[in-house]
């Protein structure tokens, strides 16, 4: 079977994020955001029917949003991915969208950007499909950036994604989007949803994206200044955010797990000695430290106890090694194991820091001791 083109970036152990594309342009158009989403998603983007990488007769005249996300359910089958969060833009959008209500058992989240939920009914699109039939895509190219971007601004790549589409398979995409119109099932998507709307968007404006927001249960509005229809491209950094804090919840995640490794008493504390000067520095530990790195499943949080005790006696950190004694007690290591990985030092670190960790983690066991009779 035929697979959509696509290019996947990020650990493969990595929970799945996949991410679509706007009519007429490629995966390239994530080219300034999937690589920092990729340090803590398995991203995979992919190319419509016809645009870039995607041979042409994946579909056909009289394509649906549904056969496109059909497609994109197969790709994500030959990768072994079940479940995923997903975004999508316009075309890509209304594909995420198809998902929500069709396939939520599949879906993590959804984030819809520069999209709608009809695209302003069916005429224009078949007139535009008919035209494109009749005289290829050239006209389109010459009004591309007037339809992608606030004026001034351009991505040659994808202009160019535009002029090397092929006809028929954009003709396709231009049925589909002719047929969609999912306004009367909104209110049943129960995935966690975001919409993002460029704020000079002509294509679909940001009363489009509100009117999903208004239907959909619980979901998230974020209107960004300065962008236009193409809003990965033209305004990476406020997309990234966007997405970051619906993927991750900001440092939500990683702040349950570092309560469950180091306990609610020194995370506690550490809330507590917060200023204003160390709240980003709470912050990025909380989201990468542990919000990416210790909630990785490639490694056992044991294994990485042991890892992080054996990098704490190398460079001397007797404080942070004492709070990692207790966390790798916590996290199931006996008094044994802890002490074989500090022999283990003695080899590697040198007897002088495995002598100091031994006493520190001696004190240590000795308090949980007194502290459990």
């Amino acid at each position: 079977m035929k697979l959509l083109n696509h290019r996947a970036e990020g650990p493969a152990s990595a929970p799945a994020l996949l991410l679509g594309p706007s009519l007429g342009t490629s995966y390239a158009l994530w080219d300034a955001v999937a690589p920092e989403l990729s340090t803590a998603h398995r991203v995979v983007r992919w190319d419509l029917p016809g645009h870039g990488g995607s041979a042409a007769d994946l579909i056909g005249a009289g394509a649906t949003v549904g056969d496109l996300a059909d497609l994109v359910l197969a790709l994500a089958d030959s990768l072994g991915i079940e479940r995923f969060a997903y975004a999508g833009v316009s075309l890509g959008g209304a594909v995420g969208l198809h998902l929500a209500v069709h396939h939520p058992e599949r879906l993590e989240s959804l984030a819809v950007l520069c999209s709608s939920a009809h695209f302003n009914g069916e005429k224009p699109w078949r007139e535009r499909a008919e035209r494109v039939r009749r005289e290829g895509l050239e006209w389109l190219v010459e009004s591309a950036d007037a339809r992608w971007f606030t004026p001034g601004f351009t991505v040659p790549r994808l202009v160019q994604d535009q002029r090397e589409a092929d006809p028929e398979a954009y003709a396709a995409c231009c049925d589909a989007l002719a047929a969609f119109d999912l306004r009367d099932r909104l209110a049943g998507i129960t995935v966690p949803t975001l919409l993002v709307a460029g704020r000079q968007d002509p294509a679909t404006p940001p009363a489009h994206l509100r009117e999903i927001a208004d239907a959909v249960p619980h979901a998230a509005l974020v209107e960004i200044p300065g962008a236009s229809h193409l809003a990965p491209a033209q305004c990476p950094e406020a997309v990234l955010t966007a997405l970051r804090t619906q993927l991750d919840g900001g440092a939500k995640r990683g702040m349950v797990v570092r309560r469950e490794v180091l306990g609610d008493a020194h995370v506690d504390r550490a809330q507590a000695r917060q200023t204003p000067f160390t709240a980003r520095f709470q912050d990025f530990i909380s989201r990468y430290a542990w919000g990416e790195i210790w909630t990785d499943p490639t490694l056992t949080r044991r294994e990485r106890s042991m890892i992080t005790l054996t990098a704490l006696v190398a460079h001397g950190h007797h404080e942070e090694l004492a709070l990692h004694v207790r966390a790798a007690r916590r996290n199931g290591l006996t008094p044994e194991e802890i002490g074989a990985v500090l022999l283990q030092t003695a080899v590697y670190c040198g007897v002088p820091a495995a002598n100091s960790a031994f006493a520190t983690a001696q004190r240590v066991l000795a308090e949980e001791d007194a502290a459990g009779e």
